[in-house]
C-alpha cells in the first residue's frame, strides 16, 4: 500500500511526514498554481524535505504528444526521478508511448472511466489515476470504477498500478482501498481527517480529567 499526499503546501506536507508513512507527492497545475511557486521552486524543496527514496508527480501543461514530450524531458532536468502526468486523450496516450521509448515513467491522470486507464496502461503508463471524487459527481461511481479497473489492470496490464485521486472524504479512502487499490493519494484535510476525530480528542480530555480528579497532575 502506497500512501501519497496531493498538494504543493510545504508546511503541511513536512508536518504530515513527521507521523505518516508518506511515499511521496502528486502535484497538478491547479495544486501549484495555489501554493504560488513553480515547479522549479517546489520540487527541489519537496526533495530536500523528504529524501531521496521518495516518489515525486508533476504534471505537463501541454496538449500536443510532442511538445508534451518535450515537456517532459525539461521537467526531469528538475528531477531525474520524477514521475510525469500525462492526462489521457488522444494526444496524452501518444505522449505517454513517446516516454516509455525514452524510459520516462509516466502516470495517466484525468481518468473518468476503466477504458480510459487501460488504454493509458497499454501504452505504457506506470500508473493511472482514477478520479474518484469527481466521478461520484457526475452521477457515476467512483469505486465501482476503481474495482472494474483494477480486474482489468490484473488481467491485461498487472505491470500498471492504480494511484487513486480525487477525495473528499475518509469513507472514500476506505471503500477504494476495501476494492483493492494499492495507491491513493490525499489532499491534506482528508489526510488529517484519518486520524483527527472530535470524538477521541473529547475522550482524551475526559482520560485526563479523570486522572486528575484522582491523583492530581
Amino acid at each position: 500500500m502506497e500512501l501519497y499526499l496531493d498538494s504543493a503546501d510545504l508546511n503541511a506536507i513536512e508536518r504530515l511526514a513527521r507521523f505518516m508513512p508518506i511515499h511521496g507527492v502528486t502535484t497538478n497545475p491547479s495544486i501549484i498554481a495555489k501554493g504560488g511557486q513553480s515547479l522549479a521552486q517546489v520540487l527541489p524543496e519537496l526533495r530536500a524535505m523528504l529524501g531521496a527514496e521518495k516518489i515525486l508527480f508533476a504534471q505537463v501543461m501541454s496538449d500536443k504528444a510532442e511538445a508534451m514530450a518535450t515537456e517532459a524531458e525539461h521537467l526531469q532536468t528538475l528531477d531525474p526521478q520524477l514521475v510525469i502526468k500525462i492526462p489521457v486523450t488522444p494526444e496524452g496516450l501518444r505522449a505517454i508511448q513517446l516516454l516509455k521509448q525514452r524510459q520516462i515513467k509516466t502516470l495517466g491522470t484525468a481518468v473518468y472511466s476503466p477504458m480510459q486507464a487501460l488504454l493509458a496502461a497499454l501504452a505504457g503508463a506506470s500508473y493511472v489515476a482514477p478520479y474518484v471524487n469527481r466521478i461520484d459527481a457526475q452521477g457515476g461511481s467512483g469505486i465501482k470504477c476503481v474495482q472494474e479497473l483494477q480486474q482489468l489492470l490484473t488481467l491485461h496490464a498487472p505491470e500498471c498500478q492504480i494511484l487513486a485521486a480525487s477525495f473528499k472524504t475518509p469513507r472514500q479512502v476506505l471503500d477504494c482501498l476495501l476494492a483493492g487499490c494499492t495507491s491513493i493519494t490525499l489532499p491534506i484535510d482528508v489526510a488529517e481527517q484519518l486520524v483527527r476525530n472530535p470524538a477521541v480528542d473529547m475522550a482524551m480530555a475526559q482520560f485526563k480529567q479523570d486522572w486528575q480528579q484522582a491523583f492530581g497532575a
